[in-house]
């Protein structure tokens, strides 16, 4: 599913038209990123987290010489998958209270 096709897809559920809906994911996602590049997780419960993690410099190995190169550390984004979205994914049904 592409940007588009989500659009569609929650505009249709959500009974918005399709302007609204492109605005307000364009609103998420700008706000995640903006959170992200100042460090902060985004934790959204049972759908999951989106996280910045310091990846350690390290010695690397250029394939085509096999000279050893310097690798610096620099920020990533994580994503770690929540319950709900997990189970859905498994095929697993949810369970009632």
């Amino acid at each position: 599913m592409n940007k588009a096709e989500l659009i569609d897809a929650v505009a249709k559920s959500t009974k918005q038209t399709k302007g609204q809906t492109e605005e307000t994911l364009n609103a998420l996602m700008a706000t995640v990123q903006s959170a992200m590049a100042k460090g902060d997780n985004v934790q959204l419960i049972g759908f999951g987290t989106f996280a910045v993690e310091e990846r350690a410099a390290r010695i690397g190995r250029n394939p085509a010489t096999g000279k050893e190169l310097k690798i610096p550390a620099k920020k990533v984004a994580k994503f770690k998958v929540g319950s709900k979205l997990k189970d859905a994914v498994a095929g697993v049904k949810a369970k009632k209270k």
